[in-house]
Parts: structure tokens; C-alpha cells; sequence
């Protein structure tokens, strides 16, 4: 007989994945069985409990004697992996935590960049702090965002390079070396010459400069330090020089004769932004440094000026002995007071200098003051322009160190400027010519550097003309179909029209000693009449050094003998800084990091200079890199104090971040300001400041809280009131994570991996819960911090590590853990995966914000199984969103769960403060089915989140239960709670009529609205339906608060009867 072959039988996959539906949907059930049952055990032993835990937390501290030892780090030599110990510290510890971990980053290679890689480049370049500096509050600020955006895109798969480099600072730092010489050796910088200067200044630079990128290492800054630089180191002097020289053979940078902003104690011209401006109401006397007496502003003196032919005009000013200097007196075309004067000449009263008066109708307005003008061009912005306008004589009275010169005149040559002003009023009077004085409101510029008022002179310097290139850069941000930048927040590109359409040409030489020497040189030839140094505009030279400027001359000049020498100015500091995103990168040369890295990604820096250097980077990155040197630009705020005070050493409210890192007592903070150089009055204010803001100093807070911290600050859009308070809450906050870790690592136990992945839907409600709401946690911060939101990203992770994963899912899953029975294995085992997937991907999640602590607990997770581990944190993959988690059913339902929580811990934390802690029974009234079907299956998490001894579900028409204690959750749910002893009945009726009061208000204002002439036309179909929805879930909801009123009233004839 011939045996027939059996095939195997083919399983339809229909009835496959039934079946697989029916034995998920049994393992449910029996999870859920499981559930009820803990949730009764829970109550039966609620008598016993904490009797017996006492009992056992003895026996357990007596069994094992703990080693302090085995609690502390061991010592990881510098720059290797840090040593931790083997077990958990108890407390978090800033000091402990944040050792060793940078050295280790940095030695590793972690933040180095690598130009040949295939990953898309991410660029910052850090705003270069000046050589003098120390961190401050700002660099902070900047040092935590740029960190965040850099390690998140480094953990997102991008090449990022964040470039450090420092600035010359050249007033700064010239400033700092020539006090050093005054108090050391009693010198000046002319005393020992430029050569020697300079040296003495580089000097310094190598022992005290960069003290403020070694503090960055402090902040957890993952900078490239491979790339360091120096804005005056020799490749970025090269580069500085190339870029004057291609600039001025365009024609983009030349020399004139214009006002500059004078510092007569530095002795040279200062930009805009070291100008600080004093609000004078009134009369004021103020210190100017080189005078004993304090001076007198806000003064508006009168005086006359005598007409040819007898008659006299009166003039006003501020500032009188500029009247040396006066060419011209102005008045309105059409002010008829003064016709018969049109063409005259006023004398001058010490010198007999003949003064036309002319009409100028663009200054002078004829009813302000006397309606005439006094007139001098080398002093004043505005008679500068009209000395152009009207061809007149530009006399400077003043040295270069604020003396009146031989222009003003024997009487007052060599004096001081301001004791010329006493001076001149004297000689007014005593000719009869002074009108009077009277208060007058005024801006008073002061230099930021020296305190030196700042004094409007007329100089040679040279300039970049800036009208072409600030077009590009005005395009590059506003050209809506070609932008190229865009500035964030959106509403700093108004400044930045504003700025750069009203753009003045900028003047790049300075009269100092320390910066990049200007590289011109002047030609003085043997026939020149006049032999000093720039008597000829056409005699300067432009060249990358002497050499080539020699043959240059040579070429210029053929046939004639002529001596050469180099400007003795330098550049304006802002000058380098405008060039630093290309010479970072190796500009003029053709580097593969120019060619890789430029255009970087974004530029992060203050609002406060977004003119000073963002414009320039952008003008001189357009002309010299052939592209906008940043695509994006964001401008955090300023940082005030928590009062909204500017921080100055004088109100004693400057926070050194060091200090809030590391902690230091009001003792401390004193001794700092005794070390600096506030005056006797000033210190004693100060440090009644210190005391009323840190009466028992600052608290260590760490680098990760004070990160933490600034960034959630960033929400507030112009400036931040900084709290030391609030960074205090986030260090506590890394002690919740601490112990996030320590539960976890005492629950995974030693022998734990870590699965592979995770199938939610066989798993416990609370951990496929979790998971949603990771999954939501991930993809929203992914989602701020691509649209430059860090305020929200980091608040967005706060809140589920918070109020999610701590608050919610490990205690909801502690049952598990504190049962042994067999049939909880299997939730057991799903709680210790879920716990460990959430803190992998919740420490990866914060990592950016908190590199230090994130880095330890990361460290002391078991790794995943059969997968090789990153070395570091840092350099793992950022979470993203895995679609199968995400289920808005279990969402939905926890919401449920929570909010009836919520409710029911309300109504415990009313009562006295004995009983709140007793678990006691409690009532939940669901209206509906599907409600009812809810809470009954979460029991155990509502008994266990809300610390109950039991939960009773009843339905509409149950009878409510009597002596408890009620509240509305919605319009579907109330909640009842058992109270001990009488019911506080007023108490009661006061809590349900305030809601109910304040739902009827919520509700008449929705009818209002409804009700709106207009309504149905303007309200698009979408809110009407969502405002419908409303007023009916209100309406449900003031039934139910109706119906518990009833209730309660029934509870009370029923207890008056009973008595």
C-alpha cells in the first residue's frame, strides 16, 4: 500500500491573529484580575502595614551595617573616564556629580569636528569673550544655549562645530595693562614707548587672559577647542590685513576728515557702543576723571555776540568754551527778528575773528530758544553739517587730551576743557556779554570704559563705506523671496531695517596702542611743503606689509626720493570681530573647514548688538566670503535682576555664575566687592543690596540647575529677571532625578538587561501610558527646539520627567514591586523594561540642557541587551518618536484617572492635618457607561495614586454615600471621601456654592457670546462647534455640582434627624 505524504496544515492568518487577539485580550484580563485583587489585598493589609514596616526597615539596618566608603566617587585620574562608586550617593551632590566628567569629554575627542565627515555640518561660533573678561551672568546665558543647540544636534546625527575663540579687546585690554603699569611701577604707556607696550600687553595676555574659556569648561561649554583662537593671533592678523587691503583697492575703505567720538583720557576715538548716555533733568554736578571738583551740567547758558555797526545777537549753549571755535552764527530764513542781519558778521569777543550769520533753515527752528544758533563745526555732529553746507571754517580748540590748543586763544591755551568753561563765563562777564543761565534737560555721552565725558572732534581716520554692503544685508534678512537670514524673534528685524537703512559710514581706526596696526603707510616726499604725517591725502599707501608698500611708493611716486612710516592707529575692535565667522574657519585661505563649515548655522548672541557686530559680520561675510556668514540669528535677552534692576557692581547685584555654581557665603560676596573698586558710599549701599537679595549668601546650585534654569528663562522675550531662587528649585530637581535612578536601579536589580524593544499592547495600562506620553514629550521638544523655542523644550521635558514619570508611573507601578506573588511576575517584568526605556530615553531627552548629571545616571544604567553602547551620553543617538507607542485610547483614559486623582487629593489636603495622611475609603459617581467602565478597570492605580484603603464605583441613580466629603471632576464624574469624624457642613456648602458660581459665570459669558449680533458670520464653523460643546459640558457640569448640593443636603436632615 502506497502511504500518502501528509502536508502541514497552512494556519489562516485571519484566525492567527484572532487567536493572538483573544490570548492578548485573556493575559489582559487575568493582568486585570490580577489588579482587583492587589487593590483588595491593599486594603485588607492597610491595619498591619505600617507596623510591620517599621519592624522590617529595623531588621533590614540592623542585617547590613552600611559602608560610608562604598557611597563616594573614587579619584579618577585627569582626563580618564570617571571612577564612580558602587553605590548610589543618597543625595545628589553639584560638586560630586559635575567632577571629572569634562576632562574626560574633552580628552575623549567628543567635541572635536571633522571636516571630511559625511554627516550635514551644524556651526556655531562662540561670540568671542574679551581677553580680560570673566564669565559673567551673559556668558552664561549665551554658554547654556549654544551648548544645548550643539549637543542636540551632535546626539541628532549632525557634524557640529561649535569654534571658541577669544577678542583682543583692544580699550579693555589696553586699559587693564596701563593701570597695572600705574600701580606697579608708576609709569605710563608713553613713558616706556609703543614697542615696549605691546610687549608688556602680550605678556599679560599669556599670564592673565583667557581666564573666561577655562570658566566655560566649568559651564559644560562642548566646545572644539582643536580650533581655538585669538583675534590677534597671526592667522587672524593676516586675514584682518587682507581684508583692509581688498576693502580700500574697492574703494570700500578711505580716509576723511569727519567728527569722531573723542575719549580724552584714552586719547582716542571710541565707537558708538563704548559710549554710555547720563539722563540730565536739571543742574547736576558729576566727577569727570582729571578733576578734583566735581563739574556742573544740564546747564543751558546765554550770551551776546556783538553785530558790526553796534547791535548784538544772543546766542545759547551747553557747553560755552566751544564758543572758541565758532565760525558762524544761524538763524531762520524767515524769522523776521533777525532779517536786517542777513549777511552781517558778528565779532568775536576774544579774538575779533569776524563771524558770518547765515540762514539755515534744516537746524535752526526759529521757536526754540533765541532763534539763533551758535555755529561750531569741529565740535558738534550738527554744526559739522553745517559747516559743509555753508563752506565755513572748521577750528579745533582742543589737544588730544582735552586742553584748549592755540586756536582758543592766548587767555585760555593749556587749559583744561572744563576749567576753560569756568573760565570763559568769567571773561563774558566781565565784558558784559552774559545773558544768564538756566537748568536745561540733556544726554550726556560718557565713555564706558574711563568715565571720561566723551568730546566731539574732528580727526583724520579712516572709514568703511557702508551704504552698498548694508544693502546686501538689509536684503539678505528683509527680500522675502531671496531671504538668507532669518532672525529670531521675528520682531528684531524692524531694528535691523531701521539700523541699516539709516546706515552711516563707519569709522575703523583707532588712536591706540594694542590691535591690529592700520595697514597704511604715509609718503612724505623731499619736495612736500608740508611734512606731517597725513598733510596729503593722496600720500597713504595701502599694503599687506612694508615691502610691498615700498614698491607701491616706488610705482606712485617714480623718480622721487621720499621717506615712508606706518599710521601708528589701529583697527576698531569691531572690525576683526566682523570678520571672525571667516577667519575662524581659515579665510583668506581655501581651507576645507571654509569650504565645509561656511556659511555657519546660526549666530546666538545679545540684542544689544545686533548693529555693533551681527550687521558688520553680515556686510564684510557678504563682500568677503561671497555669502551671509549665518543663516539664522538668534538674540536672547538681557539679564536683569530679580527685581528687573540692571546688574552694577554698585547696587551689588551682579551674579558671578561661578558664585551660583559653586555656592558662596554673604561673607564671600562681601570680600568681592571689597576687592573691587567701588568708593566707600557705594560699598556700604552694595552690600545692604547683597544682604536683603542673599541673607544667607547662595546655596551650591551646579552648572546643570543654573543651564536649567537660563534656558527656561528664555521664554521672557527682551530681558530676564533672573532669581537665584528658581535656579535653587532645579538643583532640588536634579535630586528627584537622583532618585528617580536610585528606585530604578533598586528595582531592575543587578542581574537586569534591558530589552531590545517594546510591544506595548500587551502590557500594563500604565506603562503603555508612559510610553504615549514619552513619545508626545519627544516629538514636542524635537519640535521647540527646531523652531529655536527652548524655553518650551526644556519645560517640556521637565514636565514629563516631573509630573509623568515620577509623579505618575513610579508610583502607580510600586505594587507590583511590593507584592511577591507569582501572578504579578509577568507587570513586573514590564514595569522594570518600561522604567528602564523611559529613564534611557528621558536622561538622552535632557542631556542637552543637563550634561553632567544626565551623563553619571546614564552611565549607571545597565545597557541594552546584545547592543553595543555608546561610550557616552553625548555622543548616543536623541530620542525620536516610535509610532507604536503612541496610543490617545490609554491617553485618555489616564487623563480620567488623573483628574479624578486630582480631585479626590483636594478633598484630603482640606482636612485637618492629622487625618490627611490615613488611607480611607472613597466614592466615585460615574454618569455614564463608559466612564464607569474606566475607573472600575483602574482601580488599583486611583487606590494607589490617591492613597485610598478602598474605591467604590457607583452609578447614576446609586444612593450617594453619607459623611463624606464631595467634588466635581466634570460633567460625567464626581468624587466623594469619607471623613472621620462630623462633616464641617458650612465649609461644605461654601466649596459648592463658589464652584457653582463659577461655572454659572462661565456659562453666561459663553451664551454671551453665542448670543453676539454677528455671531454665526464671523465665528468660523470649527469654534462654534468646540463653544456648542462647551456650554453643554457646563450645563452637565452644574447638574452635577446641583445634584451634589442635594446630596449634601440630605446627608444633613438625615444626620439633624438622627440626633
Amino acid at each position: 500500500m502506497v502511504e500518502t505524504e501528509t502536508k502541514p496544515e497552512i494556519e489562516d492568518p485571519e484566525k492567527k491573529k484572532k487567536k493572538e487577539e483573544k490570548a492578548k485580550a485573556k493575559e489582559l484580563k487575568k493582568l486585570k484580575a490580577l489588579q482587583k485583587a492587589e487593590a483588595a489585598k491593599l486594603q485588607a493589609q492597610q491595619t498591619s502595614s505600617n507596623a510591620s514596616k517599621k519592624s522590617e526597615r529595623k531588621v533590614k539596618r540592623d542585617a547590613e551595617e552600611e559602608n560610608p566608603e562604598d557611597f563616594i566617587d573614587p579619584e579618577t585620574p585627569f582626563g580618564e573616564k570617571k571612577c564612580l562608586s558602587c553605590k548610589m550617593a543618597k543625595q545628589y551632590s553639584p560638586s560630586a556629580v559635575e567632577s571629572s566628567w569634562y576632562a574626560w569629554w574633552e580628552n575623549s575627542g567628543f567635541f572635536v569636528a571633522d571636516s571630511s565627515s559625511s554627516k550635514p555640518p551644524f556651526v556655531i561660533v562662540l561670540p568671542p569673550p574679551n581677553v580680560t573678561g570673566a564669565l559673567h551672568i551673559g556668558h552664561a546665558l549665551t554658554s547654556a544655549l549654544q551648548d544645548t543647540m550643539i549637543r542636540w544636534r551632535r546626539m541628532s546625527g549632525f557634524n557640529a562645530l561649535w569654534v571658541p575663540g577669544m577678542d583682543h579687546a583692544g580699550i579693555a585690554t589696553q586699559v587693564v595693562v596701563e593701570k597695572k603699569l600705574m600701580r606697579e611701577r608708576k609709569v605710563t604707556r608713553h613713558d616706556i614707548g609703543r614697542e615696549n607696550f605691546v610687549s608688556e600687553v602680550w605678556n599679560w595676555k599669556n599670564e592673565y587672559g583667557g581666564t573666561i574659556l577655562k570658566q566655560q569648561r566649568r559651564m559644560g561649554a562642548s566646545l572644539d577647542w582643536s580650533r581655538e583662537c585669538f583675534t590677534m593671533d597671526e592667522k587672524r592678523s593676516r586675514a584682518v590685513t587682507e581684508a583692509f587691503v581688498r576693502l580700500h583697492k574697492e574703494g570700500l575703505i578711505y580716509r576723511d576728515l569727519r567728527l569722531v567720538n573723542w575719549d580724552c583720557v584714552l586719547r582716542t576715538a571710541i565707537s558708538d557702543i563704548e559710549v554710555d548716555y547720563e539722563d540730565i533733568k536739571v543742574r547736576t554736578l558729576l566727577k569727570v576723571p582729571g578733576y578734583e571738583k566735581p563739574v556742573e551740567f544740564g546747564v543751558l547758558t546765554s550770551f551776546a555776540y556783538p553785530i558790526e555797526g553796534g547791535e548784538e545777537i544772543v546766542v545759547a549753549t551747553t557747553r560755552v568754551e566751544t564758543m572758541l571755535g565758532d565760525t558762524a552764527i544761524a538763524v531762520h530764513p524767515d524769522d523776521e527778528r533777525y532779517s536786517q542781519f542777513h549777511g552781517k558778521f558778528a565779532i568775536h569777543p576774544f579774538n575779533g575773528r569776524r563771524i558770518p550769520i547765515i540762514c539755515d533753515a534744516i537746524l535752526v527752528d526759529k521757536n526754540f530758544g533765541t532763534g539763533a544758533v551758535k555755529i561750531t563745526p569741529a565740535h558738534d555732529p550738527n554744526d559739522f553739517e553745517v559747516g559743509k553746507r555753508h563752506n565755513l571754517e572748521f577750528i579745533n580748540i582742543f589737544t588730544d587730551n582735552g586742553k584748549i590748543n592755540s586756536n582758543g586763544g592766548p587767555e585760555f591755551a593749556g587749559m583744561p576743557r572744563f576749567k576753560a568753561r569756568e573760565a570763559v563765563l568769567a571773561a563774558l562777564k566781565e565784558k558784559g556779554l552774559y545773558k544768564g543761565a538756566k537748568d536745561n534737560e540733556m544726554r550726556l555721552g560718557v565713555c564706558s570704559r574711563t568715565n571720561d565725558v566723551v568730546e566731539p572732534l574732528i580727526k583724520p581716520q579712516w572709514y568703511v563705506s557702508c551704504s552698498g554692503i548694508a544693502k546686501e544685508a538689509l536684503d539678505a534678512v528683509m527680500d522675502d523671496e531671496n531671504r538668507k537670514i532669518e532672525i529670531i524673534p521675528r520682531h528684531y528685524t524692524a531694528d535691523w531695517k531701521r539700523w541699516l537703512e539709516n546706515i552711516r559710514d563707519w569709522c575703523i581706526s583707532r588712536q591706540l596702542w594694542w590691535g591690529h596696526r592700520v595697514p597704511a603707510w604715509y609718503v612724505t616726499l623731499e619736495d612736500d611743503k608740508m611734512k606731517e604725517l597725513g598733510a596729503y591725502n593722496d600720500h597713504w599707501v595701502v599694503a599687506r606689509n612694508e615691502e610691498e608698500a615700498q614698491m607701491e611708493a616706488s610705482r606712485m611716486f617714480r623718480g622721487k626720493n621720499f621717506q615712508m612710516s606706518q599710521d601708528p592707529d589701529v583697527l576698531d575692535t569691531w572690525f576683526s570681530a566682523g570678520l571672525f565667522p571667516l577667519t575662524v574657519l581659515g579665510w583668506p585661505d581655501d581651507t576645507q573647514d571654509l569650504k565645509v563649515f561656511y556659511p555657519t548655522s546660526v549666530l546666538e548672541t545679545g540684542h544689544d548688538i545686533l548693529f555693533f557686530w551681527v550687521a558688520r559680520m553680515v556686510m564684510l561675510g557678504i563682500k568677503l566670503g561671497g555669502d551671509v556668514p549665518f543663516r539664522k540669528v538668534y538674540l536672547h535677552p538681557m539679564i536683569r535682576d530679580a527685581h528687573g534692576r540692571k546688574m552694577s557692581k554698585s547696587l551689588g547685584n551682579v551674579i558671578d555664575p561661578l558664585e551660583v555654581i559653586n555656592g558662596i557665603s554673604l561673607e564671600g560676596l562681601h570680600k568681592r566687592l571689597e576687592e573691587g573698586n567701588l568708593d566707600p558710599s557705594e560699598l556700604v549701599i552694595a552690600k545692604e543690596g547683597q544682604k536683603k537679595d542673599f541673607p544667607n549668601g547662595i546655596a551650591e546650585c551646579g552648572a546643570d540647575a543654573l543651564r536649567f534654569a537660563l534656558v527656561t528663562y528664555t521664554a521672557q522675550s527682551d530681558r530676564i529677571n533672573l532669581d537665584i531662587q528658581r535656579v535653587v528649585g532645579y538643583r532640588q530637581w536634579c535630586n528627584k532625578l537622583w532618585n528617580a535612578i536610585r528606585f530604578a536601579m533598586s528595582k531592575l536589580g543587578d542581574d537586569y538587561t534591558a530589552p531590545m524593544n517594546m510591544v506595548p499592547d500587551v502590557m500594563p495600562f500604565t506603562c503603555q501610558w508612559i510610553l504615549s506620553v514619552l513619545n508626545k514629550a519627544i516629538s514636542k521638544t524635537v519640535s521647540s527646539m527646531d523652531s529655536y523655542e527652548f524655553s518650551d523644550a526644556a519645560s517640556t521635558v521637565y514636565s514629563w520627567w516631573q509630573f509623568q514619570l515620577c509623579d505618575v508611573f513610579i508610583e502607580a507601578v510600586k505594587p507590583y514591586f511590593s507584592s511577591n506573588d507569582t501572578a504579578f511576575a509577568s507587570a513586573r517584568k514590564f514595569a522594570q523594561d518600561t522604567l528602564w526605556v523611559c529613564l534611557d530615553n528621558g536622561l538622552r531627552l535632557l542631556h542637552p540642557f543637563m550634561p553632567f548629571v544626565t551623563e553619571e545616571l546614564w552611565q549607571r544604567l545597565p545597557p541594552a541587551r546584545d547592543c553595543a553602547r555608546k561610550e557616552s551620553i553625548m555622543i548616543s543617538d536623541y530620542p525620536s518618536v516610535v509610532q507604536c507607542w503612541t496610543n490617545e485610547r490609554v491617553e485618555y483614559e489616564m487623563d480620567l484617572v488623573e483628574s479624578t486623582v486630582k480631585s479626590l487629593r483636594s478633598l484630603r489636603s482640606l482636612m485637618p492635618a492629622k487625618e490627611r495622611h490615613e488611607r480611607r475609603p472613597a466614592f466615585v459617581l460615574c454618569r455614564t457607561e463608559a466612564v464607569a467602565e474606566i475607573i472600575s478597570s483602574h482601580e488599583l492605580e486611583i487606590l494607589t495614586l490617591a492613597t485610598l484603603s478602598s474605591l467604590k464605583v457607583l452609578i447614576e441613580g446609586d444612593d450617594a454615600p453619607s459623611g463624606c466629603s464631595v467634588s466635581v471632576v466634570n460633567e460625567s464624574l464626581s468624587v466623594y471621601l469619607k471623613l472621620q469624624g462630623a462633616l464641617n457642613v458650612e465649609a461644605e456648602r461654601e466649596k459648592l456654592r463658589k464652584k457653582m458660581e463659577e461655572i454659572r459665570k462661565q456659562k453666561e459669558h459663553l451664551t454671551q457670546i453665542i448670543s453676539a449680533s454677528g455671531y454665526q458670520d464671523k465665528v468660523p464653523p470649527r469654534i462654534r462647534e468646540e463653544n456648542v460643546a462647551k456650554l453643554s459640558s457646563l450645563m452637565q457640569e452644574l447638574l452635577s455640582f446641583e445634584q451634589a448640593s442635594q446630596h449634601l443636603e440630605r446627608d444633613i436632615a438625615a444626620e439633624q434627624e438622627h440626633h
